[in-house]
């Protein structure tokens, strides 16, 4: 039987891997931004109400490791660069105060509204209240006296540091009017200000509080700034913590893996655009293998596009694909986590996943106790690391989590 030429220089192309199109990466954006059109539609309606001088909560996206979350923040970004807005990102870190971060965003949104406004001395004046509130947090010296010139962190804010505005040293005083001073430039030109943080449940508790008392503030005077906050699941308690009234300040979304159309439209677009197509088996392998997990979407689909010989892709390919997916996600997904753990608190997770199954279910703590044989107020150490480290959560009180899908899984398959 003859074949065809042109359709077997195509097919050939078509496998390139120098033209895969997945990219499995942290925060990275996959070719095809799938299932999301929910949230970015919701974002859209707030910065247009915004616009016109309507009263609007703060945005907190909430999920697992591996679902998007940074992706998601990041293309809301672009939405309000798109309209005009002025924005900054800053990623959370737990041994981190917020000035340093906070300043630098301010600053990189009001350099983009700075230009439209036609008072720039006014600008001046509150890019001094930015500076003022960041140097305000230099450490002093080893003898208590304040850090000598040449040591001290610089802004790289060319106006002199304001005095009596977001400088007094309560986290709590300063923030509010620094926000407040910045939305005012935003307001002048008919803008605003975009605030996004990820990694949130990393913030100091005291800043913390500061984020849900200026966004109260900010939400009284109908001010244009809003902050978009990305975290893990128990972000929501973490604020509720520190303000009792956070639930009213913030509209949370939760971020969940890809319903089955969406996964789909996830792989099968960017490879239509390379003219390779999936037979339905093919899509259903790779479905049961990510389960729906966008990262886990993209690191199957890049290792089935490598293997397969030719278009369309088949069950067959996903079949052969799938040990070497799986063994790239244990070295670089879920083995670089558990690196990270003690011997403590990789017992403490095994004894998780033994309880939890494969499907990695909230465990209770009284178990992993009764599991390992101990008290629990012996591994109470373990587990408040695990949480500082991120790879556990608490899901509601007395219970524990895993912040990434499929780690139970893992560990049921690796043991000790």
């Amino acid at each position: 039987m003859s074949t065809d030429p042109a359709r077997e220089r195509h097919t050939v192309l078509a496998m390139d891997p120098v033209r895969n199109p997945y990219a499995p990466g942290a925060g990275q954006r996959p070719p095809e931004l799938a299932g999301r059109d929910g949230e970015l539609s919701a974002f859209d309606v707030v910065l247009e109400r915004i616009a016109h001088g309507r009263p609007e909560r703060s945005l907190v996206l909430t999920g697992l490791r591996g679902v998007g979350k940074t992706v998601l923040l990041n293309q809301l970004r672009s939405a309000a660069i798109s309209r005009g807005w002025g924005t900054g990102k800053i990623e959370a870190r737990p041994d981190q105060s917020l000035r340093r971060p906070v300043s630098s965003a301010l600053h990189m949104a009001l350099r983009e509204l700075g230009p439209r406004h036609g008072d720039q001395e006014s600008v001046a004046e509150v890019l001094g209240v930015v500076k003022a509130f960041a140097m305000r947090g230099q450490p002093a010296g080893s003898s208590g006296a304040p850090t000598k010139v040449r040591d001290r962190w610089q802004p790289g804010i060319d106006v002199p540091a304001a005095t009596g505005r977001a400088d007094s040293g309560d986290m709590e005083i300063d923030l509010v009017e620094l926000l407040s001073d910045a939305a005012g430039v935003a307001a002048d030109i008919g803008s605003g200000i975009a605030l996004f943080i990820d990694e949130m449940q990393d913030v100091q508790p005291d800043d913390v509080s500061a984020i849900c008392a200026a966004c109260h503030e900010l939400s009284q005077q109908g001010s244009p700034l809003i902050v978009v906050g990305a975290g893990l699941p128990h972000l929501p308690a973490v604020l509720s913590a520190s303000k009792s009234y956070s639930e009213r300040l913030f509209r949370y979304l939760r971020i969940d893996r890809l319903e089955r159309d969406a996964a789909d439209r996830a792989l099968i677009a960017p490879a239509g655009r390379e003219g390779v197509e999936f037979e339905q088996g093919a899509l259903d392998a790779l479905y049961d293998a990510a389960d729906g997990y966008p990262y886990f979407v993209q690191a199957y689909g890049k290792v089935t596009w490598d293997v397969a010989a030719s278009s369309p892709i088949t069950a067959a390919d996903v079949a052969m694909a799938a040990p070497v997916a799986e063994a790239e996600l244990a070295v670089g997904f879920f083995g670089s986590r558990y690196d990270r753990a003690t011997p403590a608190e990789r017992e403490y997770m095994h004894a998780m996943a033994e309880l939890g199954g494969p499907g990695g279910a909230a465990v209770l703590t009284s178990e992993v106790a009764v599991s390992l044989g101990r008290k629990p107020a012996s591994l109470s150490p373990a587990r408040d690391s695990l949480i500082k480290k991120g790879l556990v959560y608490s899901a509601e009180r007395g219970q524990i989590a895993f912040t990434v899908p499929h780690f139970g899984r893992y560990l049921l398959r690796h043991p000790d």
